[in-house]
């Protein structure tokens, strides 16, 4: 059975969670918030060399490249995402089989998440399309592009949420666009003779939705990260909720899959964070290195996890349980 990243974070909220998500098979109620090898030792020694390791203290000890770890295999918020601190979501999930529909704050950020990934791709194939000599016509095309269709989302918004969520949609989008054009002008204003794929790798450089797979460090085969940097290798996180000591976790588990995947190493993180306030847009960027003690964590916490869904194990109510957590119900009846 594959667990997922997310049954990990849902773990460091509340062990019991996972224990009704795959054992024992209880209906979650909906909150409020749920509507709303050699050679490549040496070619990576090499490689670390080169992009200055050395700088950020790392250890190549804490690298694991081509090593197959026997697990459950988790997705990685299943891993990472601690709300609950017994990690009891987990259980629920993945060994109670207990199905928990999604809060508003769940949907609201899958939306906010695929508005973002909708204008970047959009750029890159109006680029594309357009050709770097029809710069008018890039512009415009980028400026027209329309607001995310909420229609997949329909049944699980009400009428005022969905008014809510579409103009954080237009935030989101705007600023975005905005964002986007001005990178374009002024990667089009130093470099007179650059071609479309380099233009795009200029004016949007980043992968959005990266696909990978963990396998090789005990996760599911299918996983996605938000967004990833080629140039100096960065895992990029979008957040638009609070801000948790955690959340670097998820992009030490990105990391450490990529360099499982692509054999170089992956030695910064950065978690964007997003708040609306009033008609604002507020973003604030947490730039982290992915320490050998970040490594660690995320490994122990995977380990922790992998073994609660193979013995079918339940961690039992947390202590103080978010009142959010699409579990509650379950853990308090």
């Amino acid at each position: 059975m594959l667990l997922k990243v997310s049954d990990i974070k849902q773990y460091l909220y509340c062990p019991r969670i996972i224990y009704f998500t795959y054992v024992l098979p209880v209906e979650k109620k909906t909150t409020t918030k749920m509507a709303t090898g050699k050679e490549e030792h040496v070619t990576v020694a090499r490689k670390e060399a080169r992009r200055r390791l050395r700088l950020y203290g790392l250890e190549e000890a804490a690298r694991y490249f081509n090593v197959w770890l026997r697990s459950e295999r988790l997705q990685l918020e299943g891993v990472l995402d601690t709300y609950c601190p017994t990690g009891r979501d987990v259980y629920l999930r993945r060994v109670a089989k207990v199905k928990a529909p999604p809060n508003l704050a769940m949907v609201e950020g899958t939306i906010l998440h695929a508005a973002v990934a909708d204008v970047l791709v959009a750029a890159k194939k109006v680029i594309y399309s357009c050709g770097v000599g029809d710069y008018c016509r890039i512009v415009e095309n980028i400026e027209r592009h329309p607001l995310l269709d909420l229609g997949p989302w329909e049944a699980q918004l009400g009428p005022e949420e969905r008014a809510a969520v579409k103009d954080r949609v237009e935030l989101v989008t705007t600023f975005e666009k905005t964002r986007i054009l001005a990178r374009l002008q002024e990667t089009l204003s130093r470099q007179p003779y650059i071609g479309e794929d380099s233009l795009v790798n200029l004016t949007v450089p980043v992968v959005v939705e990266q696909k990978l797979d963990g396998s090789f460090v005990g996760l599911s085969s299918y996983l996605s990260t938000d967004a990833y940097i080629f140039t100096e290798p960065m895992v990029l996180d979008l957040k638009f909720g609070e801000r948790r000591d955690f959340h670097r976790l998820t992009t030490t588990g990105y990391g450490m899959v990529m360099e499982s995947v692509w054999e170089f190493p992956v030695n910064l993180g950065c978690i964007v964070y997003v708040e609306f306030r009033n008609d604002r847009l507020l973003v604030t960027r947490d730039i982290h290195v992915i320490s050998d003690e970040l490594r660690q964590q995320f490994i122990d916490a995977r380990d922790e996890k992998s073994r609660m869904v193979e013995e079918e194990i339940d961690p039992g109510v947390a202590g103080e349980c978010y009142a959010t957590c699409p579990y509650y119900s379950v853990c308090h009846q």
